[in-house]
């Protein structure tokens, strides 16, 4: 999971609900549409608050930036039932954030891993919406071997045990990176409380599209809209050069950050934020 460095919003950025025809959903925004508008959705047992370094730069760089919560993750609220979190209806989630944020405008849509895929299923129903699509370490199809056998132990401990008890078994296969005593107590009591806040049918039902998901980068490739893939130099979810390799069969821009890895956004975020600024005005001046 990300693991934000903090978890105040910055001077000038507001926490709001933000309301589509499907619902509302809990959001984080900055900035003014001088240049355009962007969506920034989360990834697997993420939340906004993974946005939160991107906020300022992206405003300062004279874009409104809207971050959001899913259906079911953290703040946003979600019915008890797995049938409610498949990819159709979360792609279709997208689709009215798109059209609630956008207000007649195209908008840049940015996900996240897991919320890079469900964007991509969003974009494959209906692009017209979006103004480039940025993947962040997001990968091609299912996830690797050693996520996947991850993934697998997730969805069998929640069968049987709430979430409190398979956040602290979870606690014990993080990987090493995920065990930073220097994390702040803030930041750690809030991952604790977004596990927490999370409905355990939209974790499952989100391990199910990670293990699952096909390989749909030719159909992604076809579309007439500026595709972006954006990465860290090291991904222990989808390797690097099966994202360069996607990038490469997208016709895509393709950025690494020095220095990071799952979660540039995090790790890195002014080099990402100029990552995403400068393929938004690629896309702009192109189309590609």
């Amino acid at each position: 999971m990300s693991k934000p460095p903090n978890v105040d919003l910055p001077a000038g950025a507001r926490a709001f609900p933000l309301v589509t025809e499907r619902g509302e959903f809990a959001a984080h925004e900055a900035g003014s549409a001088r240049h355009g508008t962007a969506l920034l959705l989360p990834g697997f047992t993420g939340s906004k608050e993974d946005f939160i370094a991107l906020l300022t730069p992206l405003a300062d760089a004279g874009y409104r930036v809207v971050a959001v919560d899913g259906r079911g993750q953290h703040e946003s609220p979600g019915p008890s039932d797995e049938a409610a979190y498949g990819q159709d209806e979360l792609a279709s989630d997208v689709l009215a954030l798109l059209a609630a944020v956008g207000e007649g405008d195209r908008v840049h849509l940015v996900g996240h891993s897991l919320g890079g895929q469900i964007s991509r299923a969003a974009m494959l129903r209906d692009a017209s919406r979006a103004a480039s699509l940025t993947l962040l370490s997001s990968g091609p199809a299912a996830v690797c071997q050693a996520q996947r056998e991850r993934l697998e132990l997730l969805v069998a401990g929640l069968a049987v045990l709430d979430m409190e008890a398979v956040w602290q078994a979870m606690r014990e296969l993080d990987p090493p990176e995920a065990a930073d005593e220097r994390t702040p107590p803030a930041v750690r009591e809030f991952l604790h409380r977004r596990w927490i806040n999370t409905a355990p049918q939209q974790v499952t039902a989100a391990a199910r599209q990670l293990l699952d998901e096909p390989d749909r980068v030719a159909e992604l490739a076809a579309l007439d809209l500026p595709l972006h893939v954006l990465s860290g130099e090291a991904d222990y979810v989808w390797p690097v050069d099966w994202l360069d390799d996607m990038a490469v069969r997208l016709g895509a821009r393709r950025t690494v950050v020095a220095g990071a890895e799952h979660s540039p956004n995090v790790d890195r975020p002014s080099e990402t934020a100029h990552a995403l600024v400068r393929g938004w005005e690629a896309a702009a001046r192109t189309g590609r």
